[in-house]
């Protein structure tokens, strides 16, 4: 069965750091083009793009996030990361991997059919 899974959220305070891990298991990617994303949903809001990683190492963020959040993939495990620095309280949200095997519309959150079952992220002032 081909699954992500996400891990590394939590509670922290304003201007702390976290670090989301999302691992692909019962598939490989290694040898395709594809797109991993992370994007989040906080309450009563539409679920958003926030950072994507593509198969030959490119990267996109939003806006809010650019400059505070970094990610990574380890392609030798199938894992993506997210490392969060110096967190917001609009940060708070359920945080989301995805992945499509596609190079492109990587931001785009209708594009991708593959996601994990969330992982909640709460900064708090």
């Amino acid at each position: 069965q081909v699954q992500l899974v996400e891990s590394g959220g939590g509670s922290v305070q304003a201007g702390g750091s976290l670090r989301l891990s999302c691992s692909l298991s019962g598939f490989t990617y290694r040898y395709s083009t594809y797109c991993m994303g992370w994007f989040r949903q906080a309450p009563g809001k539409e679920r958003e793009f926030v950072s994507y990683i593509k198969s030959d190492g490119s990267t996109g963020y939003t806006a809010t996030v650019k400059d505070r959040f970094t990610i990574s993939h380890d392609a030798a495990e199938d894992t993506v990361y997210l490392q969060m620095n110096s967190l917001k309280p609009e940060d708070t949200a359920m945080y989301y991997c995805a992945t499509r095997l596609a190079g492109d519309y990587c931001a785009n959150v209708a594009y991708y059919y593959l996601w994990g079952q969330g992982t909640q992220v709460t900064v708090s002032s």
